[in-house]
């Protein structure tokens, strides 16, 4: 299935909300500011998007986390290829600094 422009856009925006609404705001523990928690945001929205759309990636059994500009992956994989083509998608997203890949590979 070939995601349309429409598509992707959808799901950018309801990951992206669905990651506001659903984390721990890290800006009232002090660990980071305002602005930097959204950078984190967005990169988190558009990892987990790109490995939704990857069809080598289990992007539902993948959790990514992002912090000041580490991603942090955590979940299952059902392989070693799987484990480092998510690490893959995630080192190549626009703001990503560093790359935990703590995926753990169970077929």
């Amino acid at each position: 299935m070939k995601m349309t422009k429409y598509t992707r856009a959808l799901t950018m925006a309801v990951l992206l909300g669905a990651t506001l609404a659903g984390t721990g705001c890290a800006v009232m523990r002090g660990q980071t500011d305002v602005g930097t928690y959204v950078d984190d945001r967005t990169i988190t929205a558009a990892v987990k998007a790109k490995l939704l759309e990857d069809k080598t990636t289990g992007g539902l059994s993948i959790n990514v986390d992002t912090l000041n500009g580490a991603v942090a992956l955590s979940g299952f994989a059902k392989s070693p290829q799987e484990k480092a083509q998510a690490e893959f998608l995630a080192r190549n997203t626009r703001g990503v600094r560093e790359v935990r890949n703590n995926l753990v590979v169970r077929p």
